[in-house]
């Protein structure tokens, strides 16, 4: 097995420090930017989708806007910089919030997967922060500036439902409208905060540098994280996309979805004030073995009751789990690749994780109608199954090997 990890040194961690406080907050008002998305799209894809079936795809093309924008955002930071891919990013979450106002004004379904597509380009672009911010860092401090960052997804939590009550209807008889124009002001401020990130500038040789992504993403490791990565977003969104939709069919109102949402976003990302501590203390691998662990137990929670605490209970054991299995295996992912190879690894990854949640995505809404929740949670199981299976495999053989050179 190829063992490849970044080995430079660097002691310039205050400047990690400045910038990880910088791209926590922008990952703090892109959440809040998602959380509206997420709170209202499978309830305006009812308002004005042809058929029920077909509700949460606008949630869908967000996530295929994710997928869209992985590869994009990797070549333009390896060209030009991460900063110009931030504003870039920034710039399509204010177009978003425009777009999606205007569709719910004329009652435009196309207009509206449109706003949410570039939604997720921008989301896209906010994957990159975690990976930014481990930017010039020293190897101690990585995890811990990959965990802060995603810990600014807290105040996404609190803020992106929040900011759809309170203007939810402002503009009857359109639910939303007012949600969508607000979004749009919110980007705008991030992309106040993101022009000041200091990051180190790509140096023209790191172009041409670096093994072949094939072979990097061949090695054990990374095959390991990337798969735990794609099981533990991709199954997370699967349970959060179909919930606010599936609450409204068993007569629990849009304010129960919100709440169930708002703790959901803060059981994501609160546990980030500490995941990179325990990531030091017990390894990445068991992190996220516990990460997956609870994903099945959110699923557990979901099958036993249908009342809006069952609703909420699931959300939040959902996104502890998200939130330990994808910090650690984002974790991961930065022990696989050296400082000229990141951008193009990091983007393949995110590439991988964000592909399949796309598939799964379009699925849910058809789920959901057709097969229930309980359903929807059934799915949760084999895949987190096969996770812990492979981690094991591949950390024990490690050990085995490390073992033997011993």
């Amino acid at each position: 097995m190829i063992d490849v990890t970044v080995t430079e040194d660097t002691s310039d961690d205050a400047r990690a420090r400045r910038n990880v406080a910088r791209l926590a907050a922008a990952q703090a008002l892109t959440g809040a930017n998602s959380a509206v998305i997420f709170a209202t799209g499978a309830i305006v894809g009812v308002t004005i989708a042809p058929n029920i079936g077909l509700a949460t795809v606008p949630i869908s093309m967000y996530v295929v806007g994710l997928a869209a924008g992985t590869l994009p955002t990797g070549a333009i930071s390896r060209r030009y910089g991460r900063r110009a891919a931030f504003l870039i990013g920034t710039g399509c979450g204010a177009v978003t919030g425009v777009l999606g106002c205007l569709a719910i004004l004329r009652g435009s379904f196309a207009l509206f997967c449109l706003a949410t597509f570039l939604g997720g380009l921008y989301g896209a672009v906010a994957q990159s922060y975690r990976f930014a911010a481990a930017d010039g860092a020293s190897a101690a401090f990585r995890p811990k500036a990959v965990s802060w960052v995603m810990a600014g997804g807290i105040f996404a939590g609190l803020l992106g439902p929040q900011l759809v009550q309170w203007t939810m209807d402002v503009w009857q008889p359109y639910l939303f409208a007012f949600s969508y124009l607000i979004q749009a002001a919110v980007a705008l401020i991030a992309m106040g905060i993101v022009a000041g990130v200091d990051l180190p500038k790509p140096a023209a040789a790191d172009l041409h540098v670096g093994r072949p992504l094939f072979e990097i993403v061949r090695q054990p490791r990374f095959i390991a994280a990337a798969l735990c990565g794609t099981i533990a977003y991709p199954v997370m969104n699967l349970v959060m996309t179909s919930a606010p939709l599936a609450m409204q069919m068993c007569g629990l109102t849009v304010s129960d979805s919100n709440f169930g949402l708002q703790w959901h976003i803060v059981a994501m990302y609160g546990p980030s004030f500490f995941t990179g501590s325990l990531i030091a203390r017990f390894g990445a691998p068991v992190i996220v073995a516990v990460g997956l662990a609870l994903e099945a137990v959110a699923a557990i929670i979901g099958l036993s009751g249908l009342t809006a605490m069952h609703f909420w209970a699931t959300l939040v054991a959902l996104g502890v789990g998200w939130n330990f299995g994808f910090v650690g295996a984002s974790a991961l992912v930065l022990e696989t690749h050296t400082s000229a190879e990141r951008n193009k690894v990091q983007a393949f990854n995110d590439f991988l994780i964000f592909g399949l949640m796309a598939l799964g995505s379009f699925s849910s809404g058809q789920l959901l109608a057709h097969f229930g929740w309980s359903a929807v949670n059934m799915v949760v199981f084999p895949p987190v199954l096969l996770g812990l299976c492979v981690l094991a495999l591949v950390w024990s053989s490690k050990r085995r090997v490390a073992a033997e050179q011993g």
